[in-house]
């Protein structure tokens, strides 16, 4: 779909105002210090201090932010021109120097010349994307030799189901866009919000296979069958900060997480 980018846009910016809001986001706790990052992604990021990060689909810059608490030099970078502009403001609440810009993943070689010794995303973020070896091509571009991609996303097995969980209704591949209407927002159900979005299933040897295709070495790969977030339907934390389907318990996964490594030569 070649308007998919605007289509996008508008829905993450309708999100913008409604997350700010929710206790999704705890924006006031923030604020105050509180970190966004969870620990499937500090156990692969680890010492951070004095690295040039470069993170991809910021949203309005929470992890950005977190990042750059933790002595990093941050660059995020999101389509949503609200949401960056949130991000702008935020740090400024903050007290970080963290920087922000407003672009497509796609787009970002035109417009950055610099090299990065990490590179992350995290959670929702490569399902928006129709075009995964594009996608690992920009994330070696921007690393150093040596350089580390981080990475921590809702498993692909999910977004099979249904949004109720009550049965398969969607590829395990990536078989075409998935273009549909959502009323309210992960964040908030019940907010006044009806929006369209285009996604595409990624499988993980779609994701693994074309991240190696670009001399990037796995170093490590989790699955986890749990969520640190409350962001699906039907869900229950059985643990504090940990929530998974209630019908299926820890029978699937519903994140996985890798480090790799570009090659020095």
């Amino acid at each position: 779909m070649e308007n998919y980018l605007e289509i996008n846009r508008k829905s993450w910016n309708a999100k913008v105002e409604p997350h700010l809001k929710s206790d999704f986001y705890f924006v006031d706790e923030f604020i105050q210090g509180r970190s966004s990052l969870n620990s499937i992604e500090l156990e692969l990021l680890g010492d951070i201090k004095g690295q040039k990060i470069l993170h991809l689909q910021c949203h309005f810059g929470q992890d950005s932010i977190s990042l750059s608490r933790l002595g990093a030099d941050v660059t995020g970078i999101d389509l949503s021109d609200h949401a960056i502009s949130k991000a702008v403001e935020l740090a400024k609440q903050c007290r970080t120097d963290t920087r922000f810009i407003c672009l497509d993943v796609y787009s970002l070689p035109d417009v950055l010349d610099e090299k990065f010794d990490l590179v992350f995303t995290s959670y929702g973020t490569i399902g928006w994307l129709p075009d995964l070896k594009k996608w690992a091509d920009i994330i070696t571009y921007f690393l150093k030799p040596g350089g580390r991609f981080i990475m921590a996303e809702f498993h692909p097995v999910v977004w099979m189901f249904d949004d109720d969980f009550e049965g398969i209704n969607y590829h395990y591949f990536n078989e075409k866009p998935i273009a549909e209407t959502y009323v309210g927002t992960y964040a908030d159900p019940s907010a006044d919000l009806v929006q369209e979005y285009v996604m595409w299933n990624h499988s993980l040897a779609e994701v693994l296979q074309n991240l190696l295709l670009c001399r990037l070495e796995l170093k490590d790969f989790k699955e986890f069958d749990w969520s640190p977030y409350p962001c699906f339907r039907h869900v229950v934390e059985f643990e504090k900060g940990k929530w998974c389907i209630e019908k299926f318990g820890n029978k699937i996964p519903l994140v996985y997480a890798l480090s790799a490594q570009k090659k020095s030569s």
